[in-house]
């Protein structure tokens, strides 16, 4: 998981990233058993109180999978006209779609009024789920909503580097790859490609 801080609202792209480069060329699916989704929910647990206390089953995959597929579609969008991720580029689920399905999942934990008023500050009501009925797709599209409209967002690209499919958040101006390893990488591959131009010339003009 990319290194973010610890507020709900990164789980989002913790989620996002279990889909990543298997270091074979193709893609893995964190997410592919139930044993991936244990390890993803111990990962995530500091980003989402709770998520070691559920109960991994197929279903809540198929809720997680489904969710992180309305995620990726709606970072596709919001990454535009930049470059989406090349793991999904071309069988995006429709953004209206996604937006809906977020929505709806958030929706199913019904929120409460809290008061809080500390000493020597005026009170204010702030608005949290109600801990009994809490559920982790529930959770999980709480999270990809606050991201979504977060400043942050407006920094988040897909990492260009060979082979990489992740989405990162930019931390500075310049930054083109989600990790110095993509970066290394990259250079490689441009070092290549223009080396390999300089050869063909010299045996073009040859």
């Amino acid at each position: 998981m990319t290194e973010q801080p610890e507020e709900p609202r990164w789980a989002a792209l913790s989620l996002a990233s279990t889909i990543r480069h298997d270091g074979d060329g193709g893609v893995a699916d964190d997410l592919d058993t139930l044993d991936g989704l244990r390890a993803w929910l111990d990962e995530a647990a500091p980003l989402l109180p709770g998520a070691a206390g559920w109960e991994a089953s197929e279903a809540l995959r198929g809720e997680v999978r489904a969710l992180r597929g309305a995620v990726r579609a709606l970072f596709a969008r919001g990454v535009r006209p930049g470059p989406v991720s090349s793991a999904d580029a071309d069988r995006l689920q429709p953004a209206d779609e996604a937006l809906a399905l977020l929505n709806a999942t958030a929706a199913r934990v019904p929120l409460r009024q809290v008061l809080d008023w500390p000493k020597g500050a005026a009170p204010a009501v702030r608005l949290e789920p109600d801990p009994r009925t809490d559920t982790l797709p529930a959770a999980l599209a709480r999270a990809a909503l606050d991201f979504l409209a977060a400043p942050d967002f407006a920094r988040l690209r897909a990492c260009t580097a060979p082979r990489c499919v992740r989405y990162f958040v930019r931390r500075h101006g310049r930054q083109e790859w989600c990790k110095p390893s993509c970066g290394n990488r990259a250079r490689a591959a441009r070092h290549y490609r223009r080396h390999r131009g300089e050869r063909e010339g010299a045996e073009g003009a040859g």
